[in-house]
């Protein structure tokens, strides 16, 4: 962890809000709080921002899945809004522009991040690992999307999820998909392409998916 820190702020963070990560679903557990902290700070490094701002936004940015996906980035500006504990580390104006980086941080928003607060912590969150991202999706759909009643047995029910899978892929993956990368030099770019390969080759995706779904 960057030793610019403010060593308070990590000891809040690392004792009231990351736990609460442990209640969302496999692929929005801790590690992925994690990882798009260490993602932020490390692009933060090249720009000129308050990586305090960055640590924190980072942590608070999925919170808001407490009340459900569909809005969860709205309810994760609100909850950085609302906590009165960021004020002894933080003005009202900073605390705004974080809570708006949370707003904006959704690969499906209608709109670019404001600032590059937000800009920072999307592109962190994006994460573009494939392996990562194919067994999430699968996770993802096993929790959450209930095979219809025409899928009787075991293999028909696996190939729900496969269609469901490859979907989703090229609707936020794809070429033509809603996903948008903010730094053209990142290694979310490069990651992106072996991706798109990745999905281009139709017998390894299927394999991926096969070890996914068996674990």
């Amino acid at each position: 962890m960057n030793s610019k820190l403010s060593s308070d702020l990590r000891a809040y963070i690392e004792e009231e809000i990351l736990p609460r990560y442990n209640a969302f679903d496999k692929a929005h557990r801790q590690d992925h709080a994690r990882t798009v902290i260490d993602q932020s700070l490390l692009l933060a490094e090249k720009l000129d921002v308050d990586l305090n701002m960055v640590y924190a936004i980072a942590a608070y940015h999925d919170t808001g899945l407490c009340e459900g996906r569909e809005h969860h980035h709205e309810v994760s500006a609100r909850i950085i809004v609302n906590d009165k504990n960021l004020r002894k580390w933080f003005t009202e104006e900073q605390i705004a522009v974080m809570a708006d980086a949370a707003e904006d941080h959704r690969a499906s928003a209608d709109h670019e991040p404001r600032t590059i607060y937000g800009r920072i912590v999307a592109e962190a969150d994006r994460n573009i690992e494939p392996v990562t991202i194919i067994r999430r999706t699968v996770q993802y759909g096993l929790e959450h999307e209930k095979a219809p009643s025409y899928a009787v047995g075991a293999e028909e029910v696996k190939a729900f999820h496969y269609r469901r899978m490859l979907q989703h892929l090229q609707e936020k993956y794809g070429r033509q998909g809603y996903l948008k990368l903010w730094f053209d030099d990142s290694e979310n770019a490069r990651q992106l392409e072996k991706l798109r390969n990745i999905m281009d080759d139709e017998t390894l995706l299927r394999k991926l998916f096969d070890e996914c779904y068996a674990k």
